[in-house]
């Protein structure tokens, strides 16, 4: 299946479930092409779960949904090695983690020991239980749904964590016209109980492997390379961009064009893609907090300050 009808397939798909998202759906887009993994985080009620429920239905694959508890513990996830009295042996069960998509909701109600048990599932692929590898299908995608406004209960995913997810999204409220279609759609019957596959997993791994082959110009390389530095060394971030979200943005920006239907990148696409790739990886010096500066705002400040060629920077 071309790249382009797959993506045009999904998106109408999803479009049917979830009202006027279109920059968000794409997201998710890139993120599934790129075999990363999605932070989608925003006040309760926005969509958050029944966007995820929308994109696994429409894989059709494996999936499995996870709800976070104070109470779930790692071999709830990963899967647990268990006795077989008949014939005197371990046999392993395998947990949630073995899905091509899985939903963990409200990822930060679950401990700090649990949420570990998922570092080792979304770096590597693969699951170590009782000093057993196993591997995780393929694909493989973790949506991780949060509540940043209600803390309570709650457990900050640690910096390791975050620099694993590929992209964060807010889906923020939807306008006056949206809502008044939501009403409509929702009337009698959601959506999200009438959408059916309309790709299947092989599909997505046929894709992910030749976008890599998008044309990207060195000046394009230099300008992610700058950009990711830049927040390094900026004076209010205590904790700047990771060489994984060097590359993390790289290869979002190819899989954004692909989607797009181009055969290379534009520097538009960096701009666009830097603040979702780069924002949840960054963390803040305290009194930068306190000023009511947010990594959002750096990241947009940065783009605006960094030049697109060497030469021009080297000139100023």
């Amino acid at each position: 299946m071309d790249l382009i009808i797959l993506t045009q397939k999904v998106r109408s798909n999803i479009s049917s479930v979830i009202v006027g998202k279109a920059d968000s759906i794409d997201l998710l887009l890139v993120a599934l092409i790129c075999e990363g993994h999605v932070l989608i985080e925003d006040v309760p009620g926005v969509g958050k779960t029944m966007l995820a429920r929308a994109l696994a239905i429409s894989l059709g694959g494996l999936f499995k949904r996870l709800q976070c508890t104070p109470d779930l513990l790692p071999n709830d996830i990963t899967g647990v090695s268990i006795y077989n009295q008949a014939d005197q042996d371990f046999h392993f069960r395998p947990g949630p983690l073995f899905v091509n998509i899985l939903l963990a909701d409200e990822i930060n109600r679950a401990t700090p020991r649990t949420q570990s048990a998922l570092l080792e599932a979304m770096g590597e692929r693969q699951v170590t239980v009782d000093g057993i590898t196993y591997p995780l299908p393929k694909p493989f995608m973790v949506l991780a749904t949060q509540n940043p406004v209600e803390y309570e209960g709650t457990f900050p995913l640690p910096e390791a964590q975050l620099d694993r997810f590929l992209l964060k999204v807010d889906l923020g409220y939807p306008t006056h016209a949206e809502e008044k279609q939501i009403l409509q759609r929702l009337e009698r019957q959601h959506p999200i109980e009438i959408i059916e596959p309309v790709v299947q997993p092989e599909d997505i791994l046929k894709w992910t492997t030749q976008v890599w082959d998008i044309n990207v110009d060195q000046t394009i390389r230099d300008y992610v390379i700058n950009l990711v530095n830049a927040t390094r060394n900026h004076p209010d971030i205590l904790l700047g961009g990771s060489p994984r979200g060097t590359l993390s943005l790289f290869k979002a920006c190819q899989a954004y064009a692909a989607i797009h239907n181009r055969d290379h990148v534009l520097p538009d696409d960096v701009k666009y893609l830097a603040v979702p790739v780069l924002s949840h990886r960054l963390l803040l010096k305290p009194e930068a907090e306190l000023r009511g500066i947010t990594c959002v705002n750096i990241i947009e400040r940065i783009i605006e300050t960094t030049p697109l060629n060497l030469k021009d920077q080297d000139e100023n």
